[in-house]
């Protein structure tokens, strides 16, 4: 029962009860990467008349997080690119990065020295500053 309402309710931890029914009646699978995200496009190629052209979806293996598709989906995705990455040999550059989690609100976020919310006490003022004065 839980499971169904979270289905039904929540759409950050996966997709919805009502993505699930759309993609089963209208999406043929593409392919999935290596988080285990799986991709979808209308069934037949078919083009939306609302959009001008097929309809491509993601379905997170997971929490929703847009920061996890990795580049080669990413392009096949919003049509920069018409070939998905399982229809060819597709090879990362050297300067792809893996994927690191948005770390946001939680206790790993980055805080740099000076931040009011990174431990310890703040830095002293080293004087290369002067206050502004009204009337001066």
């Amino acid at each position: 029962m839980k499971q169904f309402l979270l289905k039904f309710f929540t759409w950050w931890n996966g997709q919805t009860f009502g993505t699930q029914l759309w993609t089963w009646r209208f999406g043929e699978l593409v392919g999935l990467d290596e988080q285990g995200n799986r991709y979808y496009r209308t069934k037949g190629r078919k083009i939306d008349p609302t959009l001008g052209f097929e309809r491509r979806w993601v379905v997170y293996n997971g929490y929703a997080e847009a920061s996890r598709v990795p580049p080669s989906w990413h392009g096949w995705l919003h049509h920069t690119v018409d070939v998905a990455p399982t229809e060819e040999s597709y090879t990362p550059r050297e300067w792809e990065k893996p994927h690191v989690p948005n770390l946001t609100g939680t206790p790993a976020a980055y805080r740099p020295s000076g931040s009011t919310l990174v431990s310890g006490r703040r830095p002293k003022a080293t004087g290369d500053y002067q206050a502004w004065t009204p009337g001066s």
